[in-house]
């Protein structure tokens, strides 16, 4: 009896030792995690400061978290150009959504025959999917596709279809969260109740991939919102601009002006054009809405990740 009090004592002891680090490494990671989350905004509340800062005291002290003279001259360039501002935003905004809409439902549909095992052509899917990640026709040929067989140009769907409407990645990581995440029995189950492919795909297989789908949604908005390519590659008139690809027309436009020592009103002085502040308002007008939205699909984020990461 007194070995196994003695027994059980230590028991305890050891139970207490692991529960105490246990306790010591959360302590210590949520620091350490705290000072590189710190480390990560610094620049993003570098970049806010600066927007807000003077130009001359930008061009004498450089960026500064506390800057000597504060102005908002770069938001009210930005605002003066709002109608211009307000449908690029517009176009950017209806472009990301339904650029992520019809890219999830692509990506989560191939996805879904390349994660059942009784698919007999799964393999070659997956070799067709693995070889466009891989090899690509060019810039030249694709040009030549889209514009003389699809004829986007100069349309909204050149801001859509190419280059990002489904990757092979994100193909991959609906595939891995499939094969891991959904048992094949619940399938089975459906089949024997007699429900069809789309039926157990659409009421079963989607609802339950919500965190690899707001994972691949995230990926795939931000992809559009950032985009300048395709209205570079494709677009030759100015009202389907999106956001990125006005911002850098009036970054242009600034970098003229002041190359003829040119200067504009604003309010009621003449001041010069604030380019190095209007740099980083345009980075803020630029990152807003996904700061935004971020934190809505932040908690299915890492759920999405590791588990589709995962090799079925």
């Amino acid at each position: 009896m007194a070995q196994t009090k003695t027994i059980s004592n230590e028991m305890i002891k050891n139970a207490d030792h692991v529960a105490s680090d246990a306790k010591r490494f959360e302590v210590i990671s949520t620091v350490i995690l705290g000072i590189l989350a710190v480390v990560a905004l610094l620049p993003i509340i570098l970049i806010v400061i600066a927007s807000f800062t003077d130009e001359t005291t930008l061009l004498r002290n450089g960026y500064s978290f506390l800057p000597e003279m504060w102005s908002t001259d770069a938001y009210v360039y930005m605002f003066q150009q709002g109608a211009t501002i307000f449908r690029a935003y517009g176009i950017s905004v209806l472009v990301t959504l339904i650029g992520t809409v019809i890219s999830v439902l692509m990506t989560t549909m191939i996805a879904y025959p390349m994660s059942r095992k009784n698919f007999k052509y799964k393999n070659a899917l997956a070799f067709f999917v693995f070889f466009t990640m891989l090899f690509n026709g060019g810039v030249v040929p694709s040009y030549m596709m889209w514009t003389q067989i699809f004829h986007i140009k100069n349309t909204i769907w050149a801001l859509i279809l190419p280059n990002y409407l489904c990757g092979a990645f994100n193909i991959f990581l609906v595939r891995n969260y499939y094969a891991n995440s959904i048992p094949d029995a619940l399938i089975e189950s459906a089949q024997i109740d007699g429900a069809s492919e789309l039926t157990i795909f659409f009421k079963i297989i989607f609802p339950l991939a919500v965190p690899t789908v707001a994972t691949i949604s995230l990926f795939t908005a931000l992809t559009y919102w950032n985009d300048w390519v395709n209205a570079l590659y494709y677009i030759q008139k100015p009202q389907f601009y999106g956001i990125q690809n006005l911002l850098i027309r009036i970054m242009n436009n600034i970098q003229y002006l002041k190359s003829g020592a040119a200067s504009v009103a604003v309010g009621t002085g003449a001041i010069s054009l604030p380019s190095n502040a209007v740099r980083m308002s345009m980075a803020v007008i630029g990152i807003l809405p996904i700061v935004v939205i971020y934190p809505f699909v932040q908690k299915y984020f890492v759920k999405g990740v590791v588990v589709g990461a995962v090799k079925g």
